[in-house]
Order: C-alpha cells, then sequence, then structure tokens
C-alpha cells in the first residue's frame, strides 16, 4: 500500500494553484480616479522597504556590539586602576621596609615590620574578595589543592596535608591559585 506524501503534493508559492484563477491586479481610488498597482511593483516597494529594514537593524547591532565591547574595556580598564589602588599602600610599606633592611641593626624589629606589611597585604586582598586557602592539617581536595610530594609518616592520617610549599587562593567560589602541598601517606608496613 502506497502513501501520498501531501507535502510533495502542495503547490509552490511560484506555481499557479490548479482551478484558481490569476489574482486581479489591485485598484487603489485616489478621490475620483482609479489607479492601478501593479503587484510586481508593490512587492519590489516591499522587498525595498524590508532590505532598508534590515540593513538599519544589522547597522544597530554592530554599532550595539562596538559600544558593549567599548564598555567592558573601560570597565576592565577601572578594575584594574582599583585594584591598583588597593596595593599600591601595601608595595609603598615594603619599599620603607626594604629601605629601612639595609640600615636597620635590629632584626627583630625589621621581623615585626615586614609581618605588618604581610599583615595589610592580606587584610587588602581580603577587602577585594581574595581569601587564602586552609591547606595545612585539612584533608587533600583536588579542587583547591595540588600535591607535589606525598610523605610517608604515622603521625598523620593518609590524605592529610601536612605541609603547604606555597598559599592558594580563592575569590568567591572561583580558584585564583591551588595551594601547593605535600601529602601525608602510610608507612608500608
Amino acid at each position: 500500500m502506497s502513501e501520498e506524501n501531501p507535502i510533495a503534493e502542495a503547490p509552490t508559492p511560484e506555481a499557479p494553484i490548479p482551478g484558481a484563477s490569476t489574482p486581479p491586479v489591485s485598484s487603489v481610488s485616489a478621490g475620483d480616479a482609479q489607479v492601478e498597482v501593479d503587484p510586481l511593483e508593490a512587492a519590489k516597494a516591499e522587498n525595498a522597504k524590508l532590505r532598508d529594514q534590515l540593513l538599519r537593524t544589522a547597522a544597530d547591532f554592530d554599532n550595539f556590539r562596538k559600544r558593549s565591547r567599548r564598555e567592558l574595556a573601560d570597565m576592565e580598564k577601572r578594575a584594574r586602576e582599583d585594584l591598583l589602588k588597593e596595593l599600591l599602600p601595601v608595595f609603598d610599606n615594603l619599599e620603607r621596609a626594604t629601605s629601612h633592611a639595609e640600615t636597620a641593626t635590629d632584626v627583630k624589629a625589621l621581623a615585626d615590620g615586614i609581618s605588618l606589611v604581610k599583615r595589610q597585604f592580606l587584610d587588602t586582598l581580603s577587602k577585594i574578595g581574595i581569601e587564602r586557602i586552609k591547606a595545612q592539617g585539612s584533608p587533600f581536595d583536588p579542587t583547591f589543592h595540588e600535591a607535589v610530594q606525598q610523605f610517608e609518616t604515622d603521625e598523620h592520617p593518609p590524605g592529610t596535608v601536612i605541609h603547604e610549599v606555597q598559599a592558594g587562593y580563592i575569590q568567591g567560589d572561583k580558584l585564583v591559585r591551588p595551594a601547593i602541598v605535600v601529602v601525608a601517606k602510610a608507612k608500608p608496613n
């Protein structure tokens, strides 16, 4: 049994519909006079109108895209400037500590000064939303830690971070840099 495809037999817009008469030419009355409108000319006019609208829309979109890129670049520049303004006081204090270290005789006072600069830096990072990852003594988590070594020990449970080689940082939920750590593993029996 063969099924007929109704779509295959549907007339295309270009082909005349069987049994239908050709459409009459439209006429528009302007006062007492009747002006006939050629359907081809009407279609050409409509095509030109739609083409103009399309070109204007494309130009508007291109302008929007360029403006968005420019605004994004400006926003990134302002964010860098704001970050720099937050970090410059830390750098200034680090310079002061360095110049003081050249003439200092009291090592304890120098160490205390450097600790204050470090505290200021960590406070500045916290202020801009960057936090240090707690690694030492916590279970190894590959999401936040990068293991560079395993150390056999009975003092810590296997899989525990026993040493932080380099601190890791997060900003909100985003990892800025993983903590580089040494992880405990059980001694062989």
